[in-house]
């Protein structure tokens, strides 16, 4: 079991969605098997950043950075929605997960898992680089942190698309749209500048580190 370093208050609302919102809600089906998601998670506001995600844009700017003339959303087609499937589960299989404490002696680091090993966030991280050299815009893949079914912490990365909000995630291979996944959202990455937006699920300040 993956630790956190600070546990969540969740509003009832909200354990209501984690304990049924995936198994009761369902995609609208398009051409070639695509799922629709049913409306964008949308923005209320800046955030505070992770204090590990301003460490990796210390350590990797790059990974940080934001084009404002890349598109926010990319076209979904049955070739990128195949790519897409196929990247979560490939990274899924090849990552062992593990905590910051067991991989570097820190509660919270977030980097590529270029030696095999990571936890919620360098999954994320890996996914979003392997669909950036399919072509796809960094500027539609956002590092985005969620309160899972725990009541913890989590890093997933959210896809913007003209069919809606995917979420890829270490936890499942099945790429579901946003609103699917039982998850409250806090915050992600801004499409206008570096740093956050907050999503509006849950007090931001309170996100220690995630997983």
């Amino acid at each position: 079991m993956l630790q956190h370093h600070r546990s969540f208050m969740v509003p009832a609302l909200a354990l209501l969605l984690l304990a049924g919102g995936a198994s009761t809600v369902q995609a609208q089906q398009g051409i070639a098997g695509v799922p629709v998601a049913s409306a964008p998670a949308n923005a209320s506001g800046d955030a505070r950043a992770p204090y590990a995600w301003s460490d990796l844009c210390k350590r990797s700017p790059a990974e940080c950075r934001v084009d404002v003339s890349e598109p926010e959303r990319v076209e979904m087609t049955p070739k990128l929605w195949k790519a897409i499937v196929a990247i979560n589960g490939r990274a899924n299989r090849e990552i062992e997960a593990v905590t910051d404490e067991d991989h570097w002696g820190v509660v919270d680091r977030w980097d590529l898992p270029e030696d095999g090993k990571g936890d919620c966030e360098d999954f994320a991280l890996l996914k979003r680089k392997r669909l950036a050299e399919t072509g796809v815009p960094r500027r539609a893949m956002l590092m985005t942190v969620v309160i899972d079914e725990e009541n913890a912490g989590h890093a997933v990365l959210m896809v913007r698309t003209d069919r809606g909000d995917f979420i890829l995630d270490n936890k499942r291979n099945a790429v579901l749209p946003w609103s699917q996944t039982g998850y409250v959202y806090v915050k992600r990455e801004s499409q206008v500048r570096t740093g956050w937006t907050s999503l509006g699920g849950a007090q931001t300040s309170t996100v220690a580190s995630v997983r």
